[in-house]
């Protein structure tokens, strides 16, 4: 052993020379276990001098297990007195582990015992550059039509095979030393790296991952079937992980990754269920099947449409055939479908002894590769299905159960007719997976529709059902619910009849979508009437609105089992005079309206923005606007006006030029906005709701209420000045018979008399200031007596032979209707009297 240094004297001939090839580093150790030679090659190799070696124990040159060394694998190999090869993990003189291949040979001693010899090189020169006298394992290894590699534990590349570096496209020297997100930067590495990690951490292979990987230039590269197994050293302790890698580009299994990758992007793109049960038939052809048909049950509803088609256990089955299926989706090779009996939307029959109905009842597939159609089966049920199936082919069949949540949706019928091929049980697979991934989607699309169902029914109920704007103003609306996401929202609109032949037009939009905002909005609604009743001017309204809103959330506030919504809003209140042409019009952080006036010029008044319902802040004003004979107000919700693309001002631009058409009908002029404004091009016809929007869907609700005011001819109106003197009384009575009987209403001449008298009296009593009679004829009579008091009447039950309080309660009694309303200059008592028709 002269020749190397650091090494004992001549213990003898070897029983086996130092291995060639790669193992270039070289040491010896004794019979006890120490070390005693040490070349130059293997101090560059370990980092380790001779001096700092020899005399020492060999198992500290091993990476420890724990706070020290674990030579006892090594000591069982040395009893063997055999020669062998493998790897261990030593530790480099700077602390970190080096992987090795080891090749160690006996050598026999003077007094009978064995020192070991042994030959070392990194395992990437090991495998890479066989010599002559390598194993024929690692010959086997680098020839390997299968890709291996060699991770360590950091999950660096140490050695790979030629199949290996042709199949990723990456150079050896690029690999070497660098993990695979290193050379890869793809989704697909690092969900391969994730795979290396945990097979690390536990031992555990994993078999046939399929990946997908991509050159570095974006190029895809092949799909490959890799394999996964930890390796450990002799002494138990992991050293690295081993991949084994097949390209399976252009097999089954490709097409089966294409398939489920396509439908990953393709099926679930909306909410909608019937386009989700279309996207599933789309994608399974002609991919995996000729023909494929997507059946519902009755369970999924295929519409969020309140009145949808007749429920299927209502329709009459035949002498085979009961209705179990509504057809929600086909596809086929040929365009014209002649495979398929039913339509879309129609109710699909089927025997109860068929596949379909057994898949659904049963929630497994059915398979059949060969379809039978000889006499004895269940097409002896079905002679239409029969016929079918003899005219285009159907020659093999699988039937999927579609269920998600433990609930059965239907069934995926896959049919070939011109691919001879029979389904195999792999297309089975394919076929059930696409399935479950249609399932999902389908359930969530049936989820969404119940709820959307629900709220829009619920909104649809809480809309006024007729709207009609009397003697005052023309009415037209429009209500388009949201298609996205989030459902059905708050918007709403009403008009409501006031005394006096007066007409309030409210338009609002709840915060929020769905049952929540729909259940809001009703209240809301309302609560506005019930203030309307009040006869309360637009800002003292939406005081009042703002303050019940607060009240309402800090009750329901209070109560900590049950969670309930903001509840907020905005809000344009107007009232409309048609006597004087006037529009009291207070926001309350809605949108302005529009004046179109009769011209076609379309202005949008600067008025008070004020803050929204249900902050608590009260801060409305109203603004009185003078509107000429034939004008249209508009109110919106901003679902109208607003979009991602554009501002509010874009949108108010766009609305005006809508508005500005003129010699139009105002139901097509408030179809030919909502159709400019959301870009809706076809509207069936439709009722007091609003038509229907059979294109692209919009972003938010749409609300829209036109009204072209109307004026009452001078005949139609009589106004009166009084003087503070109790004959007044009398002229008051004189007149109103002298107009009712020019108006032919002579026969209301007694009662009008009784109380047109009382409420004189009454403002002679306790008003002050001018006091003023008005006559108003429309579909009703209207006796009102103005006052500078702003003090409201209080209808009063007088006791014993009180004189007090008899007033009011005759013109209670008489009238049908009464009320009390104030005005900029004091207030007004009106009493209506109900016209007979025809008058």
């Amino acid at each position: 052993m002269a020749g190397f240094d650091g090494v004992a004297p001549d213990r003898g001939p070897l029983a086996g020379g130092p291995a060639a090839g790669p193992f270039v580093a070289v040491g010896v150790i004794a019979a006890d276990g120490t070390v005693v030679g040490w070349t130059k090659a293997a101090e560059g190799l370990v980092g380790r001098r001779a001096g700092d070696v020899v005399g020492r124990p060999a198992g500290r040159l091993l990476m420890p297990s724990g706070a020290s060394p674990a030579p006892g694998p090594w000591a069982a190999r040395a009893a063997e007195r055999e020669p062998w090869t493998g790897m261990a993990e030593i530790r480099h003189g700077e602390g970190h582990g080096v992987t090795l291949l080891l090749h160690v040979s006996p050598m026999s001693t003077g007094n009978g015992g064995t020192d070991w010899l042994v030959s070392a090189a990194e395992l990437s020169d090991a495998l890479s550059s066989p010599g002559p006298a390598a194993t024929a394992e690692a010959a086997l290894l680098a020839r390997s039509p299968i890709g291996l590699s060699f991770w360590d534990r950091a999950l660096r590349c140490v050695w790979l095979n030629g199949a290996a570096e042709a199949q990723d496209g990456v150079p050896r020297r690029e690999r070497l030393g660098r993990r695979v997100t290193e050379t890869h930067d793809t989704g697909e590495t690092a969900a391969v790296e994730a795979v290396m990690e945990r097979v690390l951490d536990t031992g555990v292979p994993v078999v046939d991952h399929a990946s997908r990987w991509i050159a570095p230039g974006g190029i895809p590269q092949g799909v490959f079937s890799c394999s996964y197994f930890r390796l450990d050293g002799e002494d138990g302790r992991p050293l690295g992980v081993c991949a084994m890698s097949v390209d399976v580009s252009g097999s089954w299994a490709r097409e089966r990754l294409a398939v489920l990758g396509e439908a990953g992007t393709r099926i679930g793109t909306t909410l909608d269920v019937m386009h989700t049960a279309q996207e599933l038939a789309d994608v399974a052809v002609p991919l995996l099947a000729d023909y494929v048909t997507v059946d519902l049950a009755d369970s999924v509803p295929l519409s969020s449409e309140p009145l949808g088609s007749e429920p299927l256990g209502r329709l009459a089955a035949t002498a085979q055939s009961i209705p179990v299926f509504r057809r929600a989706g086909v596809a086929s090779i040929h365009p014209a479908l002649p495979e398929s009996l039913w339509p879309v939307g129609e109710a699909v029959f089927v025997p109860p002894s068929s596949p379909f109905t057994k898949a659904l009842a049963s929630r497994t597939s059915h398979f059949e590769p060969e379809l039978d159609t000889s006499p004895g089966t269940w097409l002896d049920h079905d002679p239409d299905r029969a016929r079918a199936i003899a005219a285009t082919g159907m020659h093999s069949l699988i039937v999927v159960p579609l269920q998600a949540r433990g609930t059965v949706l239907g069934v995926a019928v896959f049919v070939r007719t011109e691919n001879l091929a029979p389904f195999t049980r792999d297309d089975l697979l394919l076929a059930e997976d696409l399935g479950a991934r249609a399932s999902l989607s389908l359930d969530n699309a049936r989820r969404y529709t119940q709820e959307r169902t629900a709220a829009l029914a619920l909104q649809r109920s809480l809309l006024p059902r007729f709207l009609s704007g009397g003697s005052a103003v023309e009415i037209a609306s429009r209500y388009l619910p949201t298609d996205v996401r989030e459902g059905v929202g708050g918007d709403w609109f009403d008009v409501i009849p006031l005394p006096g032949a007066r007409v309030a037009l409210v338009v609002g939009d709840v915060v929020g979508h769905g049952i929540a905002a729909a259940a809001t909005m009703g209240q809301l609604r309302t609560a506005v009437r019930t203030l309307a009743d009040m006869d309360l001017p637009p800002d003292e309204l939406l005081a009042r609105l703002d303050e019940l809103i607060v009240h309402l959330s800090e009750g329901d506030a209070g109560d900590r089992d049950f969670t309930t919504p903001v509840m907020s809003g905005t809000c344009v209140y107007a009232v409309y005079d048609p006597v004087g042409r006037c529009c009291t019009v207070a926001l309350a952080g809605h949108p302005p309206p529009a004046i179109v006036g009769p011209d076609g010029q379309v202005t949008f008044p600067d008025l008070p923005a004020g803050t929204p319902i249900g902050l608590g802040l009260a801060s409305f004003e109203s603004v009185e606007l003078e509107l000429a004979p034939g004008s249209v107000i508009a109110l919106y919700s901003d679902g109208l006006v607003e979009s991602r693309e554009a501002d509010i001002d874009a949108g108010l631009a766009r609305l005006g030029t809508a508005l500005s058409r003129t010699g139009t009908s105002l139901e097509d002029l408030c179809d030919e906005v909502v159709a400019t404004m959301t870009a809706r091009t076809a509207w069936p016809a439709g009722a007091a709701l609003g038509r229907a929007a059979t294109t692209a869907p919009s972003e938010d609700d749409v609300a829209l209420l036109l009204a072209r005011t109307r004026t009452l001819d001078a005949d139609q109106v009589a106004s009166f000045d009084l003087t503070r003197d109790p004959a007044a009384v009398a002229d008051a009575r004189s007149r109103t018979t002298d107009r009712l009987t020019s108006w032919g209403l002579g026969h209301l001449a007694e009662t009008a008399e009784l109380v047109v008298s009382e409420l004189v009296t009454n403002a002679l009593r306790y008003g002050t200031g001018t006091v003023r009679l008005r006559l108003i004829r429309h579909h009703s009579l209207v006796c009102e007596v103005s006052d500078a008091d702003t003090s409201a009447p209080r209808l009063r039950r007088p006791r014993g032979l009180s004189e007090s309080g008899w007033g009011l309660l005759l013109v209670s009694s008489l009238a049908d209707r009464w009320g009390s309303r104030l005005t900029a200059d004091g207030k007004i008592v009106w009493a209506e009297l109900e016209l007979p028709p025809g008058s």
